[in-house]
């Protein structure tokens, strides 16, 4: 995200009745991304002093003003590569860099059909399209900004090019359409990346150098970690802190004095791709070679809580997790866990979640609360049985016997659970850091399905 006012608040330039808007330049290729051109542009800019420039050069930047405005790290080269994965912690502006080399392609680079795929047709429209960095907002002038069918899924643009709209949950859906370029947002976590890359591929065949442009943070995830080797890929790493000039005041040392050096901050803060560390319970590969796209009808279903000792922006999340089984198999059917909430909020979730999987009952854990966690629940309109337990062992202890379900096969999730799954192969390891909320549920929900009365390790209240 690149820091744009808020579209709500932004002005339409003013123009008189007689007020005729500039052509377009549509045929300035890519010369005008070189390191020197935009070091023209950027000195202009912040000088003010446009001597050094033409009279179209200087409408091409202030009908571009990212020229002025990209690091350099956000612009890729003009040659040498199919593939540009750009990838990096939050707020580290790859949406921005995504969106501008996706509208130049459309507007001046001589591209006429694009993809836009995200890892659901909600984030392209929210983020891709809508976002603050999205297509739509970049736009600096309102009258060419493109406009989107929802009933299509197509952003048409001024000029009459078309970006079509995917979602890497259906692979299928990019058989037939052809590009000439695409841009893809979140790619490591796609639930099925290797099948939509793949047929994407197979439809960049239009123009001389059909090209994509992958943003993403990034996750050790099998199809993301070899999309890295490709022969033809082209990989740059960013930091949130790189961004800070488009940022609130104080966000990036906020994050920083939160997470520190911990394998979070490297992954989420600072765009690095971690492997899974040694010494953590869970293994991604155990995780990717037992997950499914569907659930099959359940023979029992829970919820499971973990509450967070206090509450308020700085508390630990509450663990929320709901998970059935089938034929000794159980499956991990979706994480609501979320930071920050009050008490009565995270017992309204949880209750939401229940009546959603159509749960059997919510278990949830008593050591912070007691009875006072029943309460909650019931003050939230629960309306399946509450179990409250009561931990003996340690953290590590008690997710030792879950860790051991999913090594034989006994574990599936349903779909991509990227924040659990990063919080599972980070927990146990050394400079493990901050309280594994997530973790604790799933401990729950599995031990509820699958380890009842295995061990002397719970106490049921």
């Amino acid at each position: 995200m690149y820091g744009l006012p808020d579209p709500a608040k932004r002005r339409p330039p003013k123009m008189t009745r007689m007020t005729t808007i500039p052509p377009l330049p549509s045929s300035a290729g890519w010369t005008p991304w070189q390191p020197a051109f935009r070091q023209r542009a950027r000195h202009a800019v912040t000088s003010g002093d446009w001597r050094g420039m033409t009279t179209g050069e200087r409408s091409l930047v202030s009908q571009n003003p990212w020229l002025a405005a990209a690091r350099d790290i956000q612009v890729p080269p003009q040659a040498g590569w199919r593939t540009f994965v750009f990838m990096g912690g939050r707020g580290a502006g790859k949406t921005r860099a995504g969106a501008e080399w996706l509208r130049w392609s459309m507007l001046h680079g001589g591209c006429r059909r694009a993809a836009l795929v995200g890892p659901a047709l909600h984030d392209v429209r929210e983020v891709m399209i809508d976002g603050p960095s999205g297509l739509k907002w970049i736009e600096p002038l309102k009258s060419r900004r493109p406009t989107y069918s929802p009933s299509r899924r197509l952003l048409s643009f001024d000029n009459g090019a078309e970006a079509h709209v995917f979602s890497a949950e259906d692979p299928d859906s990019l058989r037939g359409p052809q590009f000439d370029v695409a841009w893809c947002d979140e790619v490591a976590a796609w639930l099925r990346g290797q099948a939509v890359w793949d047929t994407l591929q197979m439809g960049l065949r239009l123009g001389d150098a059909p090209r994509v442009m992958a943003t993403t943070t990034p996750r050790p995830t099998p199809f993301f970690t070899g999309l890295l080797k490709g022969a033809d890929t082209l990989v740059r790493r960013t930091s949130m802190a790189e961004n800070a000039d488009n940022l609130s005041d104080g966000f990036v040392s906020a994050m920083m004095a939160a997470y520190g050096d911990s394998a979070l901050a490297r992954q989420e803060i600072h765009g690095e791709l971690l492997e899974d560390p040694d010494g953590a319970l869970f293994r991604r590969q155990m995780i990717d070679a037992a997950r499914v796209d569907a659930p099959p009808m359940m023979e029992d279903v829970i919820v499971a809580v973990d509450p967070p000792a206090s509450s308020g922006p700085a508390a630990d999340a509450c663990g929320i997790i709901a998970a059935g089984v089938r034929a000794g198999v159980s499956y991990v059917l979706a994480d609501a866990s979320a930071p920050g909430l009050k008490p009565l909020d995270w017992a309204r979730r949880a209750v939401a979640v229940s009546r959603e999987v159509g749960a059997r009952e919510i278990i949830a854990e008593a050591n912070q609360g007691g009875e006072m966690v029943r309460q909650v629940l019931e003050s939230a309109g629960v309306d399946v049985p509450v179990r409250l337990v009561r931990a003996r062992l340690g953290k590590r202890a008690r997710a030792a016997p879950v860790a051991t379900l999913y090594e034989q096969g006994r574990v599936a999730h349903v779909g991509l659970l990227p924040e659990l799954e990063d919080q599972m192969c980070r927990f146990g390891a050394e400079g493990f850091r901050g309280s594994p909320d997530r973790v604790d549920a799933l401990v729950w929900a599995i031990w509820a399905l699958a380890l009842d009365g295995a061990g002397p390790w719970v106490r049921v209240l």
